[in-house]
């Protein structure tokens, strides 16, 4: 466990992103290199080929996705401050207050909103606009400001990897470097099978990096490594908590993007069941992941996917059980030679 939570540290420090990876990739390829083929495609997702100790007649994907959710300069205004726009899914309630670091020169700054003693009525009892906030870098002008970003900068929550008790971590970027970092141990261990590894760009804008890539890969099966919500907190019960930390990898059966080949549903189930790991299953159909680009690409690909359980996605605070990051990635080494061997 201890390897898979050092490559997760080591990856959640590093910025990317959506359309902004290169970072990531560089940190990837220093994991993996002397180990697998690789190749970067034009749109900047990382295609990996594993040679294993059998060569199978199916042809095998694994991908995850190397983006997070952020943010871009779209002004810079009169005081000094930054007008902003999220990249990807973002709550602008998550995001108020947050330090972040701006740019490829990492400059600190805050995301700030309108005092609320400056409020009106109207505006106290609703939620935030994205056009009310904005970053704070602590330049008092325009010009001062241009000295260190320019429009078109991106930003990132600050890296801030923090231990939660006995077996739980803090970090923003969870979603999807807990999928990045089982890809990479994998290679590192070295596979059964040959298989297809591919760290994509651009999920969290339209599942992007993915659409392409598998087109490339042109492969019989996936699995897509992901991170999906977990609602297990006090106030919220049945169905709404979709999944709860500690009770192992989430096999869904459907979500708004995707409907999971069935045969690789079952044998997932049947593979933990034998194994004696943890399992869960979504309790709504909610979300989606790279699976909905890539299961109708070419003349369709038989997906499955294999999520950790992560509360607070897409925030500065993502929280998993490295428990459960242990038993997902025990689940995709079984399954990886299972769908091959089938």
């Amino acid at each position: 466990m201890e390897q898979l939570r050092t490559l997760l540290r080591s990856l959640c420090a590093v910025n990317g992103v959506s359309g902004d990876e290169s970072a990531v990739r560089e940190a990837v390829i220093k994991e993996i290199d002397g180990l697998c083929e690789y190749r970067t495609d034009p749109l900047g997702s990382l295609i990996c080929f594993k040679k294993g100790r059998k060569t199978p007649e199916k042809k095998l994907m694994i991908c995850a996705h190397m983006d997070e959710v952020g943010f871009i300069i779209t002004y810079i205004r009169d005081d000094g401050t930054l007008a902003i726009a999220p990249v990807g899914g973002i709550d602008p309630m998550v995001a108020i207050g947050r330090q972040v670091r701006v740019g490829s020169a990492a400059v600190p700054g805050v995301i700030g909103s309108k005092a609320v003693h400056n409020l009106s009525k109207e505006e106290r009892e609703k939620a935030p606009e994205w056009d009310a906030l904005y970053i704070d870098i602590g330049a008092d002008s325009r010009e001062e400001a241009e000295k260190y970003v320019a429009i078109g900068d991106c930003a990132y929550f600050l890296p801030d990897f923090t231990e939660l008790g006995e077996s739980r971590v803090r970090s923003k970027a969870i979603d999807d470097r807990a999928g990045c970092a089982m890809m990479i141990r994998m290679i590192q261990e070295g596979v059964e099978y040959d298989t297809w590894f591919v760290f994509n760009v651009q999920e969290e804008i339209g599942l992007r990096g993915s659409r392409a890539s598998a087109f490339s890969v042109d492969p019989d099966f996936a699995l897509v490594l992901e991170s999906t919500t977990a609602g297990d907190i006090d106030g919220v019960s049945g169905q709404k908590r979709v999944c709860a930390l500690g009770k192992g990898p989430v096999v869904g059966f459907m979500d708004r993007s995707t409907v999971y080949d069935r045969e690789l549903y079952r044998l997932a189930f049947d593979t933990v069941e034998k194994a004696g790991l943890p399992c869960q299953t979504k309790t709504m159909i909610a979300g989606g992941n790279d699976a909905g680009a890539i299961h109708i690409t070419r003349g369709g690909i038989r997906t499955l996917a294999v999520s950790l359980p992560c509360r607070y996605l897409h925030s500065a605070s993502c929280v998993i059980d490295t428990a459960d990051l242990e038993s997902s990635y025990r689940l995709v080494r079984l399954l990886s030679e299972k769908v091959q061997e089938a």
